[in-house]
């Protein structure tokens, strides 16, 4: 059966898989979401025995249906393959009785990989189905991953340019280093004087300018996103979820149908999207644990009902969630509103002009599958020190949110299910906050030094992704403010 897909804001406007793949963002604003999540239609015990490759045909094919099987396939078998450290991809690791699973063997070490592997080859399957003739530019804002792995993914594809905004002084000097050494000529970095989300703001507001949309059209170029609004970024994250949960089953340490828990450190919230998405499959997840920094806002929404951005921006050592509009919750407030794209238009209406939103006592009863924690500073590093000494294990700062969160629920609630934590990036794309969580001298050597006493700690080799960019030229120097993110696209676009 054919899925279509509607944006949040205007349910008539529907349109196919590859269609609300290269469009990104629809046309109103809104976000395209399925008009049903699928069930799975392979048993746990089939998934199983499954590969990551076989799992993510059994999982996408569900949403993706206007690709053929062989177009599908392809996709997968170009994305996952020895761009990957692991011929497993997505490998758990049990420590402190819960079980890590590592997204970051990729090649930007960090979660984003597992989607923007296979998002251009989607994008380029996507173009030739409908007849696109334009270049599809790709415009990113990214909080510190999205960015590089983007770049990796849309790098000399032929028929894509992409452009990348960061905030200037908002991301690891190990991750602007990544991105501003990125080779490909068809691709542009652009450190942006402000935060995120100036940058995803910026993004927005050239997506949403009709004169300019007009004008690029006409010299042959087409916008398209690789931000996680992108349905394409959101519809692979739903795999490792899947394929953690069977290898679970498959090496007896739950047993068929056994609920699990979820804990998932976010900020623009389609990670754990992709979670929620999963659990409406058919996957037994019992709850899932919404885990922030200090930038707590979803936080205080999962407490209060009320989504409330007008508060400080606090840099912190996880700075790919350190966002206070969490793009991706909107597709949630769609489903929990009944799918009322009246309701989404209003609540989005009054946070573009308020900053603000409360959602009724009747949306929050159907929030009951989330639980909402957060970790300041201090808390994660001592997340890092404490799963180091207890099992010789080493996170990073945004997988150490997620382990202090979990650590919160489990006093709070008395609850003992088994539990999956997405570990989201290496400890190698944060050696400076990492080594000094550890408790060890990290005021004396450079992030590649300090990379390698990390190696020395842990026992785990240097990432081959940090070993390249030690002695990478700088390719990309531009730093603009957020107004004259514009004018960088137009001067690349020539």
């Amino acid at each position: 059966m054919d899925l279509f897909y509607k944006s949040t804001r205007d349910s008539g406007a529907r349109v196919t898989a590859s269609q609300a793949i290269l469009k990104g963002l629809s046309e109103d604003g809104g976000l395209f979401v399925p008009e049903e999540i699928p069930s799975l239609d392979v048993s746990l015990k089939e998934l199983s025995g499954m590969t990551y490759q076989e799992t993510a045909y059994a999982v996408m094919s569900r949403f993706l249906t206007d690709f053929t099987e062989s177009e599908l396939k392809d996709c997968i078998q170009k994305a996952y393959d020895g761009k990957f450290d692991l011929p497993g991809i997505a490998p758990l690791i049990k420590a402190e009785g819960a079980w890590y699973l590592e997204l970051f063997h990729g090649a930007t070490i960090a979660f984003k990989d597992m989607a923007l592997s296979i998002l251009p080859h989607l994008m380029t399957v996507s173009a030739a189905k409908n007849r696109v003739k334009e270049e599809i530019v790709i415009l990113t804002a990214t909080s510190g991953d999205t960015g590089k792995a983007a770049l990796a993914g849309f790098a000399d594809v032929p028929g894509t340019r992409i452009i990348v905004f960061y905030p200037k002084d908002g991301v690891s000097p190990i991750q602007e280093k990544q991105m501003v050494t990125q080779k490909g000529n068809n691709t542009l970095v652009v450190g942006i004087r402000g935060n995120f989300d100036d940058a995803q703001s910026g993004v927005k507001a050239i997506f949403g300018d009709a004169a300019f949309k007009k004008e690029l059209e006409e010299k042959g170029f087409r916008f398209s996103s690789a931000n996680s609004i992108n349905i394409g970024r959101l519809i692979p994250q739903i795999v490792y979820y899947v394929y953690a949960y069977a290898r679970l089953c498959a090496d007896g340490e739950i047993e068929e149908n056994e609920p699990v828990n979820v804990v998932v450190p976010t900020g623009n919230f389609g990670n754990i999207l992709a979670a929620y998405y999963a659990k409406q499959m058919g996957l037994p997840i019992k709850k899932l644990i919404c885990a922030s920094n200090d930038n707590k806002v979803l936080y205080d929404f999962f407490r209060t009902g009320c989504y409330d951005r007008n508060r400080e921006f606090v840099l912190t050592s996880s700075p790919s969630m350190d966002i206070l509009v969490s793009s991706n919750l909107e597709r949630l407030i769609y489903q929990i509103a009944d799918q009322s794209d009246e309701t989404d238009r209003r609540l989005m209406g009054e946070l573009a002009e308020e900053g603000r939103y409360q959602i009724t006592p009747g949306m929050e009863e159907k929030l009951g599958d989330f639980y909402g924690g957060y970790a300041g500073e201090e808390e994660a590093a001592e997340a890092i020190r404490r799963v180091y000494e207890a099992a010789g294990y080493v996170i990073d700062p945004h997988t150490a949110v997620a382990s202090c969160v979990y650590e919160k629920y489990r006093k709070e609630t008395g609850d003992t299910a088994k539990t999956i934590i997405a570990s989201t990036a290496s400890p190698y794309k944060f050696t400076r906050s990492v080594m000094k969580a550890l408790g060890k001298n990290a005021e004396d050597a450079d992030d590649f030094e300090l990379a390698d006493r990390l190696s020395e700690l842990s026992n785990v080799p240097v990432p081959k992704a940090v070993e390249e960019i030690r002695s990478a030229e700088v390719l990309h120097s531009k730093v603009v403010n957020a107004d004259e993110m514009k004018q960088a696209v137009k001067g690349f676009l020539g």
